[in-house]
């Protein structure tokens, strides 16, 4: 057996109530080499992490009387679609023959339609319709018969156990009562051969009511698969030729014509186009691509045609990552899911205690004729207590919201986190690249007498084309937008803290006549024009007068703007400011924060005047700056301290130990990185709006899973005690059996229906 620790996905067949998998989930974790297993009753499947083979957990999971079998992709997956369709379609059989049974023999009751028993014609009768519902015990309730069977020699009891208890109880009795009349009073002298029916045509149109309904949970799963292509179109030696998606290798050229979907994950080599990248980011619009930049297998091609390079291919691929990230989420347990699972797990055995007081108890103090009063409580307690309902009510909300948030962008990586979420009181942001847009650009160029913008952003670009600063590129990127060709400078030099200094050699005309050039010795005895570009203490150790530029210079940095000074031969020649632009929607994603009733904190490490101008322009609360990356794990541990519930929203890499400390984690991304460990969430694309929608998402999912669990319990709370004869002392009302199969079967399809309410959840960002 191998020690390397891998996830499994195994599909479970025979679970019939939530007591199934606590069963199942226990005999998973008895199998050597098992660290992990979580059972989705939702959507009948495990997930199993550890060393044990596959080989082990099915023999296991079949030892204890269920069936299994392992998910390895996609066909696999079609696979158990096509049975489950296939289950269905039996389930509507069953429930067919069931009723054509049942319905005549419950009609014929009320309009004397049906000979006595004590006649012998009745009781040839009787006996056929025996006949009749036992062959409907048999083909339509085999497999509860079947299935609680196999619990009882696994020691365990679940929902097959009560309904073949209550099926079988009714069925024995009115066998007994049609051969041997005499045993019991005329007054209890009756067959409940329709109940019989009846409750196992109910329950099996319930389930297939569920299955059906279920099957609309996981649509965002089958989208999320079905964006793959089948085929590609690869370039092989000068010809493009299509092969099956799984033929793609590493370092492939492929051709992606208008209105294709890519293949797989790539870098554009030649070709632009734009992309529909929706469905992995919830981004509405298209995003222009390039030669050198990265796709997506799985979006959509719209305009242009390409080729480009594989990077990533099979389980490597981004689309790979997040529908593995889904399927975790949906699989996961957050404490409310595990609550009802403890209880569903003791539940049947208390249920059949129930079912013995309640036999007892009518045997003993009911009226005539005890014996069938006694056998109708029981059976309807038997019927209506099973805890299928209370078993749905987490799962199938999870895999809706977990699904919902996905088509949205949004990745929760586990159930804890979708509650957490929406119990959030302060949000805390990082500013750059999740307030701003993380990419620096010229805001302001301020020349000073006898200068020109174009002059100024030449000498400055020119002197940071030697620098790796972020600064630099946007100098370097405006003065490419203007058509600026840069000067060689030489003997660059950094001054930490301050800024830089070069050499313009000398006779170069590009700069004004009137800037005065004056040549200097460099130190290593090379002549030129000093150039110095940095902050006010740059300027100041060089003697340099600064004049009016430094109240301009206040000025832009209250604008949240970075002023540097450019000086030449010992004169100031100008400010050119750098700022790291607001994003378009940061201040509507934080009033819907805001909204919500949340307090927003914005935790940077830049200047304090930097960080409250930008604060001031989207409308935080607090703003915590000068805080180094080591500290900032701190200052959130800090507000936790004062009783806030925090959720972290950084860039997943500088950020982590402060992701990692939050209540909840945010890894707001570009919709490329899907593996940030240190997040509970991961946001496909780099937009607040994805904070403000998972909070809404986790409320509605969490609300959601109330609603369920509430009914759930209400339904047996109340139903228990009413099946048991509670209302018959005061009102001589006594539940039909009938009426507690189609209750407990009905119970199921509306927890299932009411999960399905999310996925008409609707963002409230507004869109342009």
């Amino acid at each position: 057996m191998s020690e390397t620790a891998t996830s499994l996905r195994l599909s479970i067949g025979g679970m019939s109530c939530a007591g199934c998998v606590a069963t199942v989930e226990n005999t998973l974790r008895a199998v050597p080499g098992v660290s992990e297993a979580t059972v989705n009753f939702a959507e009948h499947t495990a997930s199993v992490t550890g060393s044990a083979p596959a080989e082990a957990l099915i023999a296991a999971v079949t030892q204890a009387g269920y069936e299994a079998a392992e998910l390895r992709g996609a066909e696999d997956e079609a696979q158990k679609e096509a049975a489950e369709m296939a289950h269905y379609r039996r389930l509507l059989r069953k429930t067919a023959v069931a009723a054509v049974v049942g319905v005549p023999l419950m009609l014929g009751g009320p309009l004397g339609w049906l000979p006595a028993l004590s006649t012998p014609s009745g009781q040839v009768f009787w006996l056929l319709a025996g006949g009749a519902t036992l062959f409907v015990l048999f083909y339509s309730g085999g497999h509860f018969f079947k299935g609680a069977w196999k619990a009882f020699w696994t020691h365990n009891a679940n929902m097959d156990t009560l309904v073949a208890l209550g099926t079988g109880a009714a069925w024995v009795y009115s066998i007994a009562v049609t051969v041997f009349p005499g045993l019991v009073p005329v007054l209890a002298q009756h067959a409940y051969f329709e109940a019989a029916a009846i409750i196992i045509a109910l329950i099996n149109l319930g389930s297939a009511l569920e299955m059906r309904a279920r099957g609309k949970t996981s649509e965002a799963i089958k989208r999320l698969i079905g964006l793959q292509p089948k085929t590609a179109r690869v370039v092989r030696d000068g010809r493009e030729i299509d092969i099956p998606i799984g033929e793609v290798g590493l370092q492939e050229t492929l051709r992606v014509r208008p209105g294709e979907k890519i293949a797989v994950d790539g870098i554009i080599i030649d070709g632009h186009s734009t992309v529909d990248e929706s469905m992995l980011t919830g981004e509405p619009l298209p995003a222009a691509k390039k030669a050198g930049d990265e796709v997506v297998g799985g979006t959509l091609n719209k305009s242009g045609t390409f080729l480009f390079q594989a990077k990533r291919i099979g389980k490597d691929t981004v689309l790979a990552h997040i529908i593995e990230m889904v399927r975790q989420a949906q699989n996961s347990k957050p404490a409310i899911g595990r609550l009802a699972d403890r209880v569903s797990s003791v539940f049947v055995p208390s249920v059949l205690i129930v079912a013995v007081v309640t036999f007892l108890v009518w045997f003993n103090l009911g009226p005539s004729p005890v014996l069938s009063y006694a056998l109708v409580a029981t059976m309807t307690v038997l019927i209506i207590a099973c805890p299928c309902a209370l078993g749905l009510a987490t799962p199938i909300s999870i895999m809706v919201g977990v699904g919902k948030a996905a088509e949205y962008g949004i990745l929760i990586r586990k159930g804890d986190a979708l509650q957490q979420a929406g119990r959030l009181t302060t949000v805390v942001l990082d500013k750059t690249g999740t307030v701003t847009a993380g990419r620096p650009a010229v805001a302001s160029l301020l020349p000073a007498p006898g200068w020109d913008e174009t002059r100024l952003l030449q000498l400055a670009a020119s002197l940071e084309a030697g620098s790796e600063h972020p600064l630099a590129e946007a100098l370097i990127e405006a003065a490419a937008a203007r058509g600026i060709v840069l000067l060689g400078l030489t003997g660059f030099e950094a001054i930490p803290g301050k800024g830089v200094r070069a050499l313009l050699p000398g006779g170069v005309q590009q700069i004004q006549e009137a800037a005065g050039l004056r040549q200097v010795q460099a130190p290593g005895g090379a002549a030129g024009h000093q150039v110095l570009l940095g902050n006010e203490g740059l300027m100041r150790g060089n003697g340099i007068d600064l004049g009016s530029l430094g109240r301009d210079a206040a000025t832009m940095a209250a604008r949240a703007e970075t002023p540097m000074y450019l000086a030449l031969d010992g004169t100031i020649a100008g400010i050119v400011s750098v700022s790291d632009p607001v994003k378009p929607d940061s201040r509507d994603a934080i009033s819907r924060l805001h909204a919500a009733g949340l307090r927003v904190v914005m935790l940077t490490g830049d200047n304090r005047v930097t960080a409250q101008a930008v604060a001031g322009q989207v409308g935080i609360d607090e703003v915590l700056a000068e805080v180094l990356p080591a500290e900032k794990s701190e200052q959130v541990a800090a507000l936790q301290a004062r009783g806030e519930i925090v959720g972290m929203v950084g860039d997943g890499i500088n950020d982590a130990p402060a992701l990692a400390r939050a209540d909840v984690g945010f890894a707001i991304g570009t919709g490329t990185d899907v593996a940030i460990e240190s997040a509970d969430v991961t946001l496909m694309r780099g937009s607040l709006h994805g904070v403000a929608d998972a909070i809404a998402i986790s409320k509605a999912t969490v609300r959601n899973i109330k609603q369920n669990l509430f009914g759930s319990f209400v339904y047996n709370s109340l139903g228990i005690p009413i099946a048991a004869g509670a209302l018959y002392p005061l009102f001589h009302l006594l539940l039909n059996p009938m009426i507690a199969g189609g209750a407990m079967a009905m119970s199921s399809f509306t927890v299932v229906s009411n999960a399905n309410r999310l996925r008409w959840f609707v963002s409230g960002e507004r869109r342009p």
